[in-house]
């Protein structure tokens, strides 16, 4: 290896070290398999617990976005499944339409400016929610966003950290799109295959480390590291190098597979980097089938939804999963769903 070479990848390394800094370890993956499959899998890492719960609601349901004045309503057109964490905030989920929607930390990401804070409020408790109850495709998404005005902001959680994310949007034509606030303005990133998301620093400058790793070539050497820089490469390298499948089922353990490389091992900790944090649950979305399965590093086996066979008709009851009572689930968990009242969002 020549000097030329060897003083490239040392730039490229000081440059993912100044990029991601205490970074928060959250990643998503789309997996495009045969067959019009699509799944879509993520983590949720944290330094300390996040109880996670699923409901279910059904369509024709009116909801408000905050509860300080000026805020709006809308009334869900489609039925979804979303992860409540705390019972307080949709952290994600999937509508019957087959719609994804993750929200990831991002630690670079500021809503607001003097000039958007006087638009009318959007809690992050209800943002997921907003998205996946009145959209089926990820341009029926973006066009929204594009022309409706709102102040988005959120409570802050676990002794005071505040909720600064970016979103992946995925439908089932695998037509994804990357959302991400910069100081009141919104970028948002459109294509066929924006496969991968993970923490800091901002998708173009992601995509540009991503880049350099592509030409030096993953089956030779990829970065290890749980920094999310390294995370994004070693996630796209192997979406782009495993097997496409239009089975279900091997679709779904592939997307695992892939999620795994890049979790974090449990009650892992960096000295002097107390945000480099452990995966506590990961989730893997088949837009096609309408799956949801959730997978909870502390229970013993993977467990599902199938929406299909959900009620999501206007008047059908809110359904939920309490995870504490989930530890020995595995496969289809339809019937361990329990009629629910709402969540209280978190605003």
């Amino acid at each position: 290896m020549n000097r030329i070479v060897i003083s490239a990848m040392a730039l490229a390394g000081l440059a993912m070290l100044l990029a991601a800094p205490r970074s928060v370890a959250c990643s998503r993956v789309v997996y495009p398999g045969d067959s019009a499959l699509y799944i879509v899998g993520r983590s949720l890492d944290w330094k300390t617990p996040i109880p996670t719960n699923l409901y279910v609601y059904p369509s024709g349901i009116t909801k408000k976005s905050h509860d300080l004045p000026g805020a709006f309503s809308w009334t869900s057109k489609y039925g979804a499944v979303y992860a409540v964490s705390y019972d307080g905030g949709i952290t994600e989920g999937m509508n019957e339409k087959g719609l994804v929607v993750n929200g990831l930390f991002c630690k670079g990401t500021v809503y607001n400016n003097e000039r958007t804070e006087k638009n009318p409020p959007m809690s992050l408790a209800v943002f997921v929610a907003w998205m996946l109850d009145l959209n089926e495709t990820t341009d029926q998404v973006v066009k929204m966003i594009r022309s409706t005005s709102f102040s988005i902001s959120g409570a802050t959680f676990d002794g005071g950290t505040v909720s600064a994310l970016h979103w992946g949007i995925t439908d089932r034509f695998g037509k994804t799109a990357i959302l991400e606030f910069d100081h009141g303005k919104i970028d948002i990133y459109e294509g066929d295959s924006l496969y991968v998301l993970t923490n800091d620093p901002p998708y173009p400058q992601m995509t540009a480390i991503n880049d350099y790793w592509k030409k030096i070539g993953g089956a030779d050497m990829l970065p290890g590291t749980v920094k999310s820089p390294d995370r994004f490469v070693r996630a796209s390298f192997f979406d782009n190098n495993v097997e496409h499948t239009g089975e279900a089922a091997l679709g779904t353990s592939i997307t695992r597979s892939i999620l795994m490389n890049v979790s974090v091992p449990f009650h892992y900790t960096v000295d002097g980097d107390p945000n480099v944090s452990s995966t506590q649950w990961r989730t893997y979305a088949n837009l096609r089938d309408r799956l949801y399965y959730f997978d909870n590093v502390t229970a013993l086996g993977v467990y599902y939804i199938d929406l299909k066979k959900c009620n999501l008709s206007k008047g059908a009851p809110i359904m939920k999963i309490d995870n504490t009572k989930m530890a020995d689930a595995v496969g289809e968990a339809n019937s361990r769903l329990r009629v629910s009242p709402p969540f209280k969002p978190m605003y």
